[in-house]
């Protein structure tokens, strides 16, 4: 059977654009991190303004609500396993109306970058470098992703499986040296505002971990095996979520509900509260690294993936070609993304969440029950 809005030598054309390939073991390891990525720093400020000492509950509410999604992501992809989601498109939804949202979605991730650069970068420039002009943070970190772009996924899968290992040692050596800051009862009363405010807090809790790792999809045909895909996408989700859950509730139990709220980065804050005998202190540089380290593999993968997209959609031959024409425009948008801290917050916890879940929810809905109307149709 021919298939609809996309021919064989479109699909060979597309091969040609990433011959790389990447284990099981290293796509597990970019979930993981992807997933973590920029909520370890900010996540727990959220649901905490909205659910105050119940944020925990919030954050576990979004693990769950978050683990059904991305079982969703893994079953679109398991629709066409040999394909990514912008031939899956084609496919499924035909050439024209395949394009147009193959298009709207390289324009989700290209704000996702956006906002991954203007955090960093925000960060970088408030908390470590205060002095240091933010244009050349922009530059700065835009120039390793530059790098990751020519080197290809192959390569960033590989830095990836070097920089786990470093990450889960400091994220255990920041749990350890938090233990005797814990104060249990920071967490009462139970429910004191009701069930209402967890709800409202589980909505950013899933959408920004685990909804926007539906990028992903575009990956999917260049791992090696694709028949367990879907658990291992879930399994890295899962520990992703676990480390976010146990972030939200230090906080909590460190630095009280209303401080937590009240924190643009209150795990950074809460890394500055160790101390261990007057010696041991203002470690918040664990945290530091391990933020930067997991934004830069989303931020890499974010852009790499735009670039695959792109030239697959110009029918180009070469994707390295648009690595640097890609760069200027990040940094370009960057602070015209949002012009001040202030701004960028009122996007983050206002439209955001609802901006992921109509690319990583209701899309994915779309394209399966499309797929189902085709097959019944025999088309």
């Amino acid at each position: 059977m021919k298939p609809v809005g996309i021919t064989c030598i479109a699909w060979e054309e597309a091969r040609i654009l990433e011959s790389g390939k990447i284990s099981v073991r290293q796509f597990t390891i970019l979930v993981f991190l992807i997933a973590v990525g920029d909520s370890i720093l900010i996540l727990p400020a959220i649901p905490a303004a909205e659910a105050k000492q119940d944020a925990w509950l919030s954050g576990i509410l979004g693990l769950l609500t978050g683990l059904l999604v991305v079982y969703l992501i893994g079953t679109v992809g398991r629709l066409y396993p040999r394909l990514n989601l912008i031939e899956c498109n084609a496919k499924i939804f035909g050439a024209w109306f395949g394009t147009i949202a193959s298009l709207l979605f390289l324009g989700y991730i290209y704000y996702n970058a956006v906002g991954l650069v203007r955090i960093i970068s925000d960060f970088m420039a408030t908390q470590i470098m205060p002095e240091t002009p933010i244009d050349a943070v922009h530059i700065l970190f835009l120039s390793i992703i530059f790098m990751s772009l020519r080197l290809g996924l192959e390569t960033i899968a590989r830095a990836s499986e070097i920089f786990l290992p470093w990450f889960v040692l400091l994220f255990l050596g920041l749990v350890l040296f938090l233990v005797p800051q814990v104060d249990i009862e920071q967490l009462h009363p139970f429910f004191a505002n009701g069930i209402k405010p967890v709800l409202r807090g589980s909505i950013f809790s899933a959408t920004n971990p685990y909804i926007e790792l539906v990028p992903l999809l575009m990956i999917f045909p260049y791992v090696n095996r694709t028949e367990k895909l879907r658990k291992h996408l879930v399994a890295g989700a899962l520990f992703a979520g676990i480390v976010l859950v146990i972030m939200i509730a230090l906080s909590i139990l460190v630095l009280g509900a209303d401080f937590t709220s009240r924190n643009m980065y209150p795990s950074y804050t809460l890394a500055k509260q160790i101390s261990i005998g007057h010696f041991i202190e203002r470690l918040e540089v664990i945290m530091a690294i391990m933020w930067i380290i997991t934004v830069f593999v989303k931020a890499s993968i974010f852009t790499y993936l735009l670039q695959l997209g792109l030239a697959q959609l110009l029918k180009l031959r070469d994707t390295r070609v648009l690595a640097l024409p890609l760069v200027f425009i990040l940094a370009g948008s960057a602070t015209a993304f949002a012009p001040n801290i202030t701004s960028f917050n009122y996007a983050t916890t206002s439209y955001w969440p609802f901006f992921d879940m109509t690319f990583g929810l209701a899309l994915p809905v779309l394209l399966i029950g499309v797929h189902a109307l085709r097959r019944r149709g025999g088309a």
